[in-house]
């Protein structure tokens, strides 16, 4: 399917194709129901971003963790990517390709670089907008078909889908995901939501980067408050049960930690956070908070020259780092390592997270030992 008839480029096309896989088909399925049951889209708080390569082949690889809340995140990531490629260079005795790593990642300490070509490969912090769907009962919770590994030990790091996926519009897509990648196109942020220079950039990209292509699903949590849905304001859970894991640990370490709770009301929270942890419920209810694990859809919009990088609108509000360390240090904010002053309220603060820390580490060991002992015992793994 193209949007503007035959001849028209690559990246301003949408191409439906036939789903080979079942499980494929099967989604299809789900995002087709969702159109009638959650039909409103909404913006999910501001963009995201990440890192890609560009391939000799076409389209851009992704780096994992597409999850930045401002551009320097993904900065920061592509120096430390660069710093790691230095490291095998280094290994395997190439020095020039070592100093050309090392030249990079430095830069990117200084600097503020979206897009950098090292040893004839371009890099990129490319963006990209979450959006949610809305029905009557509030935001789209995970689909039946949304990748939920169940029965892995609490702590196990889950794997990321974004990570080499590959940002192509020539890559074909189901029906239900590419209607939904029209109507995300065509649309920008609203006059009177956001600010004058966010709906103008807003418009400005519809333009610029007409086509587009849709991520993995993320997740994360939102909270009814007021009778009104509140997001999170990050999107960095790639599973549903991830962002089951770290509403749980809200609710057994920072609340606790910035909240004077009695027994009662602990309990609640502890409570709540098994049923995360073993029944891996989407909502719930604790103290009369209501919360509930909530689907994102993330596009990123693509023009001429490939995947959209950050908005002069965007929120970019940390320095490169060691631009960072120069303001804190003229500001007399950067403490040596050997200054042993310290304020005593904070150190006082820093013990008590410390310990409820180290319980919730106890806690989650003892967990990971009783659930392998079941499964080597045939019992069920929770």
């Amino acid at each position: 399917m193209a949007q503007h008839g035959e001849n028209v480029p690559a990246y301003r096309t949408v191409r439906v194709t036939q789903q080979d896989s079942p499980v494929a088909r099967l989604a299809d399925v789900d995002a087709w129901r969702a159109r009638d049951a959650y039909p409103e889209i909404w913006f999910a708080g501001g963009p995201v971003f990440g890192v890609g390569r560009e391939r000799e082949e076409g389209g851009w690889q992704l780096h994992p963790y597409f999850s930045g809340t401002a551009p320097q995140d993904a900065r920061d990531s592509m120096g430390s990517h660069f710093r790691k490629r230095a490291q095998e260079a280094e290994r395997s005795g190439d020095r020039a390709a070592h100093g050309e790593w090392m030249r990079a990642a430095e830069r990117m300490d200084w600097e503020a670089v979206d897009d950098m070509a090292v040893r004839g490969t371009r890099f990129r912090v490319i963006r990209a907008d979450p959006f949610i769907r809305m029905g009557a009962d509030g935001p789209e919770p995970p689909r039946p078909t949304d990748p939920d590994p169940s029965g892995s030990d609490p702590g196990r790091e889950a794997r990321d889908p974004t990570a080499g996926f590959v940002v192509d519009p020539v890559n074909g897509t189901g029906m239900s995901e590419g209607i939904l990648k029209v109507e995300l196109l065509r649309g920008g942020r609203k006059a009177g939501t956001v600010p004058a220079d966010v709906h103008a950039d807003s418009l400005r990209a519809v333009h610029t980067h007409p086509g587009g292509v849709l991520l993995p699903a993320a997740f994360m949590t939102a909270e009814r408050v007021a009778g009104r849905w509140r997001p999170d304001s990050t999107v960095s859970a790639v599973t549903p049960q991830e962002a089951r894991d770290g509403l749980a640990a809200q609710f057994r370490v920072w609340i606790p930690f910035h909240n004077e709770l009695d027994e009662e009301e602990r309990a609640a929270y502890e409570h709540a956070a098994d049923l995360l942890e073993d029944d891996r419920t989407d909502e719930l209810t604790v103290l009369g908070r209501h919360f509930r694990i909530v689907r994102v859809e993330r596009l990123v919009r693509i023009g001429p020259d490939g995947p959209e990088s950050p908005r002069p609108s965007d929120p970019d509000p940390q320095p490169p780092v060691m631009v960072q360390n120069e303001q804190l240090r003229a500001q007399g904010l950067l403490v040596d390592e050997d200054d042993e002053s310290q304020d005593p309220e904070l150190e006082a603060q820093a013990r008590e997270l410390a310990q409820i820390l180290q319980q919730e580490a106890a806690r989650r060991a003892e967990r990971q030992t009783r659930r392998r002992g079941r499964r080597r015992g045939g019992g069920r793994s929770g």
